[in-house]
């Protein structure tokens, strides 16, 4: 928006690539969170390299993060709570942490599509092809690339840069 300086939360990047990292701010405070772990930090190294590479060549970074069934939450109050309270997530927080220019969308189930933003937030950046990276696997990341295939995104999933069970 030419002469504003104040953008009012409006998405100021164009990318036809953009890089969706989903539940890397976790608590994993659930069954099997102690498990996932083990192979979570590994994962969030790399995750942390490739957001690193995605910034160098300009390309928008997306946290699509669920709330954990909390409705008055928000991104700011899971980022504290992951990284100030003595839960198993925190070294993710610490690793992944956002920017301030990153993006966040808030998903209340395991797409990162169903009854949120990020549909209206990749058409302003006007992406066309996405990198998916997150916890887990076989879970939200796998139901987020779905729905992103049925939009007929383009797709990209590291192998190295999601965790499941």
């Amino acid at each position: 928006m030419p002469g504003t300086d104040d953008l009012h939360g409006n998405a100021p990047d164009k990318s036809n690539v953009a890089l969706l990292l989903i539940d890397v701010i976790n608590d994993l405070e659930f069954a099997g969170g102690e498990q996932l772990l083990e192979f979570a930090i590994p994962a969030a190294k790399n995750i942390a390299r490739l957001k690193e590479r995605a910034q160098q060549a300009g390309i928008p970074v997306v946290y699509v993060n669920d709330n954990f069934g909390r409705w008055r939450s928000d991104f700011k109050k899971i980022i504290k709570h992951c990284l100030a309270d003595d839960v198993r997530g925190k070294p993710l927080a610490e690793i992944l942490a956002p920017d301030e220019d990153d993006y966040f969308v808030l998903k209340p189930k395991h797409s990162g599509f169903f009854s949120t933003s990020l549909d209206l937030l990749l058409e302003h950046l006007e992406a066309r092809t996405l990198i998916l990276a997150g916890i887990a696997g076989n879970n939200c990341v796998l139901f987020t690339a779905n729905d992103a295939y049925l939009r007929d995104y383009k797709l990209m999933i590291p192998a190295d840069c999601s965790v499941s069970i």
